[in-house]
């Protein structure tokens, strides 16, 4: 919601895609009240038919689409200590990068067309920084960032850019947050926490200014 606040901000109507309706009214609700055309879409981005339908139904409706965000959730069953990882495991584990290709797939056509717009991908921050208490998880986030490091490579000459952002810590005002907040067997893990505002902002000038593909934000 802080992105699309954020790119809101700057004239952006906005496409949500969440794998279920019930917090669309609210999401509209405040982003009507922040001055944001948006509209809302379901769909399970791990299952391509979905993903294609709502992309193409927010592209139906807004006539085009200019910037692709893709926030997914972490595959958290996939933690543990990385030397019981499995084959069987990592495998899981990659296969939650198929999605952001996906995703990504069904904008490139468009924004090479136009020479224009880009892609951003948010991820974590065992991509960079060894956790072997993450396991799969770590597997799964440094696939996806070199995904998207990779791609502003292909893609800068087609003036479109691709980049992610480098999460380390817990998003305040999230769900994991709340979670934590509640349950005092978190109390001792110390993890920092981070405001989703200021990674919005973060996210909007990796886009406009382009000079680099990543940015790591940690607490």
């Amino acid at each position: 919601m802080s992105v699309a606040q954020r790119f809101g901000k700057e004239g952006y109507a906005v496409a949500l895609i969440s794998r279920s309706a019930a917090r669309h009214a609210d999401y509209l609700q405040a982003l009507d009240a922040a001055g944001v055309d948006a509209a809302a879409f379901t769909a399970d981005a791990a299952d391509p038919a979905q993903l294609r339908v709502a992309v193409e139904s927010a592209r139906k409706h807004f006539g085009r689409i200019d910037v692709g965000y893709y926030g997914p959730a972490a595959p958290m069953s996939l933690t543990g200590d990385i030397t019981t990882l499995t084959a069987t495991d990592a495998e899981a584990a990659l296969k939650g990068v198929l999605p952001a290709v996906d995703f990504a797939s069904l904008l490139i056509p468009e924004l090479t067309e136009r020479g224009a717009g880009g892609l951003i991908f948010a991820g974590g921050l065992s991509s960079v920084i060894p956790m072997p208490p993450l396991a799969g998880l770590a597997l799964f986030a440094a696939a996806l960032r070199n995904y998207a490091i990779t791609l502003n490579a292909a893609l800068a000459a087609a003036g479109v850019y691709a980049g992610t952002i480098t999460i380390g810590g817990l998003i305040e005002r999230g769900d994991i947050h709340a979670a934590m907040q509640q349950n005092s067997a978190f109390g001792e893990l110390g993890v920092g926490t981070l405001n989703p505002d200021d990674l919005a902002e973060t996210v909007w000038r990796l886009y406009s200014e382009r000079t680099e593909a990543e940015a790591v934000v940690t607490a």
